[in-house]
């Protein structure tokens, strides 16, 4: 997998490069960027060998992120959130299913998505709303079990590809039970209603709009089969909530010293000292981060859900959201005010690098979770505010 795929990321980026400003200046979607990852076969980057995808480790999938988000952050982005729902069904391994409950039926139906999925279908996330953020505790979406079926009803925001994808991963509350937190793949069609609400600073080629969903959907789009699984899911598996993101703002950090390179060589101002100190400690800081993730990615593969490995995730998530927003803005001043105008590639890079921080979990969060594990609690549970 490593090379077929990672070698079709980088063959990629350039075109995903040189699409990006128009994208960015219209806040449209990056339709060309998602119709070559489909004929590139990365749609099924996560998807397991004997249902036709790739097979890749979580470690593989962070490599082709980065090589994607050196071409265009936003682009990356939206993928990973395909990556993030069937890099998660994928992992669901048999002793994981027993020991979940998942029924039979519930793994056929999982393996149909990931089959269309390594076929050229790709999925989105409907999880955020307003006023609860990510928090899946706090979600008002509500569904209820009809005949055959189930109905649910509510409000998405931040929901990355909407309008575009062929189905999207909702997280929804019980209407029964409150505590009762589950997760659907709601194929697009009728009871879905994209209102356009995206036109922020930042990754503005993702579509992230608003989702209204009054939708009846058959019973096996109830991802495991079980009521109740979400919360429990996102502590097993928090670097696909956590940390996936990671990768992309790594190498959203190394396009923007990328860009600043070429715009200083260009200006003849590389011979600059302190020009050449900030791209230095641009270039070691992005170096580090990487790393961090590498680290969590490899953790991820050998010991998934294991204490120390998910205190790497965490470390990820903080070091790849900051060092970002860091650089970026390091770089931009290096390469001076021409560098802000709109549609230089630097102020792009700026502003897409100031989202790490803020996608959930946010830096502050994290910094708080590993703070509080570093006292000895348990930061899963013990803070003000409930994680998820």
């Amino acid at each position: 997998m490593t090379v077929h795929a990672l070698e079709a990321a980088r063959r990629l980026a350039p075109r995903f490069a040189a699409r990006a400003a128009e994208h960015d200046r219209d806040g449209s979607f990056p339709v060309d960027d998602f119709r070559d990852l489909r004929e590139a076969g990365l749609f099924g980057l996560m998807v397991p060998r004997a249902l036709g995808g790739l097979g890749a480790s979580f470690a593989e999938y962070a490599a082709v992120a980065t090589e994607l988000a050196r071409g265009n952050g936003a682009t990356a982005l939206v993928f990973n959130m395909h990556a993030s729902v069937t890099g998660a069904l994928g992992a669901v391994t048999e002793e994981l299913a027993e020991a979940l409950g998942v029924p039979d039926e519930a793994l056929a139906a999982r393996d149909r998505l990931l089959t269309a999925a390594a076929q050229g279908s790709w999925y989105a996330v409907a999880m955020s709303e307003r006023g609860a953020g990510a928090r899946l505790s706090q979600l008002s979406t509500v569904y209820e079990p009809t005949d055959g079926g189930w109905h649910l009803k509510g409000s998405k925001t931040f929901c990355s590809g909407a309008g575009h994808a062929d189905g999207y991963l909702v997280a929804a509350r019980s209407s029964t039970d409150q505590s009762v937190v589950s997760q659907f793949l709601v194929p697009a069609g009728d009871g879905l209603t994209v209102e356009p609400t995206w036109d922020a600073l930042g990754m503005r080629a993702t579509s992230s709009h608003d989702l209204h969903l009054d939708v009846a959907v058959p019973a096996d789009r109830l991802l495991g089969g079980v009521e109740g699984l979400a919360l429990v899911v996102a502590q097993l598996m928090p670097h696909w909530l956590v940390a996936s993101y990671a990768a992309v703002y790594v190498g959203v950090a190394r396009a923007a010293i990328d860009a600043a390179a070429e715009h200083l060589n260009a200006r003849n101002l590389a011979g600059l000292p302190a020009v050449r100190a900030r791209l230095g400690r641009a270039d070691a800081a992005t170096a580090a981060a990487q790393l961090v993730v590498a680290e969590a990615a490899r953790r991820v593969d050998d010991a998934p859900g294991d204490a120390e490995t998910n205190r790497w995730v965490w470390r990820a998530k903080l070091l790849a959201g900051t060092t970002a927003a860091e650089v970026a803005a390091s770089v931009l001043e290096a390469a001076g005010t021409s560098a802000t105008r709109r549609g230089h590639p630097l102020e792009r890079l700026y502003r897409d690098a100031r989202c790490g921080s803020l996608h959930p979990a946010t830096s502050d969060v994290c910094a708080d979770w590993l703070g509080i594990a570093a006292l000895g609690g348990d930061p899963d549970r013990d803070g003000s505010a409930p994680r998820w």
